[in-house]
C-alpha cells in the first residue's frame, strides 16, 4: 500500500495515477496534526488496513490534480547512517558504524523547496537515500528480528552544508538545517518491496543523472543498522532511519535546480532548490574529480564566500 498526504494533509491511498481520500477511516486515531495521525496509524495498522483498502476502491482523484505533501510531516526521530556504502567496492573495508540526527523541521515534501542558507559552506549537496520507517517500538532489537520492526520505505534526501567552520564541528550545523530532508512522495508498506537490499536508486539534477547505485552496496545492512541504532536509543512508530548513500555521484545543488530521486518501487520525489545568494559551483561529481586525481567536492566558483584562486 502507498500512503500519502495531499492538499491540506488529507490522508490518501495511492493506486496507479489516482489518490483516494481515506481520511474518514482514520479519524478516530487520537491526533492534533498529521504527524500524530500517521504515527498512530502506523502503530495500529493491522486494525485499519482492511478498512483503508475498502475506502480506496473506486476511481479516486488524479494525482495530477492534487498537491502531495510529505508522508511523515513530523517524525519523532530522523536518524541517518553515515558512510554506509562501499562506494561500488572501492573501499577496502566498511567504515565503522556511525549515524547522526536531523531535525524534524528539516522535512519537506514533493514540490517543496530546499533553501540554501547564508552560511560559508564550501558546497551544498543532497544525498540520495532509501529510508525505512519504523512500525513498532524498537529497543535493543537483534539483527535477526530487525526486519519485523519495519513498517515501510520512503525516498529520502540528506541535505548537507559542507565545510562550515570551525573544523571538526560538523554534523549538527551541516545536516540539521530546515528544509534539508526532502521525503516522499509516498510511504510504501514493506510488503510491496520484495528485497530492500537490492533496489536501484537514481538521482537527477535538472534532468541529468548524477547518482546511480544499488542498496546491495551497503556496508552495514538494514538489519544491522536497526540493531545498532536501537542499542543506543528507542525508535518509535513513524520514526525514520535513512540508510546512507554512495558518495561518488554527489554534486552541487544551486539556485533554480530541480532535483528528482527515485528508488525502485517508491515513486519519484521531485523538489526545488533556492539560494537567494545565487552562488555557483562546478557540476562535477565526486567521481569526476577522483578520475582527475582530485579529492572531495569542487570549490565555489562565484558569489558570497567564494575564495580567490
Amino acid at each position: 500500500m502507498k500512503l500519502a498526504f495531499f492538499d491540506d494533509f488529507k490522508l490518501g491511498v495511492v493506486k496507479g495515477d489516482a489518490i483516494h481520500d481515506v481520511s474518514a477511516v482514520a479519524k478516530d486515531i487520537p491526533h492534533v496534526g498529521p504527524g500524530d495521525l500517521i504515527s498512530g496509524l502506523i502503530a495500529r495498522f493491522s486494525d485499519y488496513r482492511a478498512k483503508l483498502e475498502a475506502a480506496a476502491a473506486g476511481s479516486g482523484t488524479p494525482l495530477a490534480n492534487v498537491r502531495i505533501r510529505p508522508p511523515l510531516p513530523k517524525p519523532g526521530n530522523v536518524v541517518c547512517m553515515a558512510v554506509n556504502y562501499m562506494e561500488n567496492g572501492t573501499l577496502a573495508k566498511p567504515a565503522p558504524l556511525n549515524a547522526f540526527h536531523k531535525a524534524p523541521t528539516a522535512i519537506i515534501g514533493p514540490g517543496d523547496t530546499m533553501v540554501l542558507p547564508d552560511v560559508p559552506a564550501t558546497i551544498f549537496e543532497g544525498e540520495a537515500e532509501m529510508a525505512l520507517v519504523i512500525g513498532k517500538r524498537a529497543t535493543k532489537v537483534a539483527a535477526a528480528d530487525a526486519m519485523d520492526y519495519i513498517f515501510g520505505y520512503i525516498n529520502f534526501i540528506d541535505g548537507s552544508a559542507r565545510g562550515l567552520p570551525p573544523a571538526g564541528n560538523v554534523f549538527f550545523q551541516m545536516k540539521s538545517r530546515d528544509t534539508f530532508a526532502p521525503i516522499g512522495p509516498y510511504l510504501v508498506t514493506k510488503d510491496e518491496i520484495a528485497d530492500p537490499q537490492k533496489l536501484p536508486i537514481n538521482l537527477w539534477v535538472n534532468g541529468e543523472l548524477k547518482q546511480s547505485f544499488n542498496t546491495d552496496d551497503m556496508a552495514h545492512n538494514i538489519a544491522r543498522c536497526i540493531e545498532w541504532v536501537t542499542s543506543i536509543h528507542t525508535l518509535e512508530p513513524g520514526d525514520i532511519l535513512a540508510t546512507g548513500t554512495n558518495h561518488r555521484g554527489l554534486s552541487s545543488f544551486m539556485d533554480g535546480d530541480v532535483v528528482e530521486l527515485e528508488t525502485q518501487g517508491l515513486g519519484r520525489l521531485r523538489f526545488n532548490i533556492r539560494d537567494d545568494l545565487k552562488r555557483t559551483w562546478s557540476r562535477e561529481t565526486r567521481l569526476d574529480r577522483q578520475q582527475k586525481g582530485q579529492e572531495g567536492p569542487t570549490h565555489q566558483l562565484t558569489g558570497k564566500y567564494a575564495k580567490e584562486g
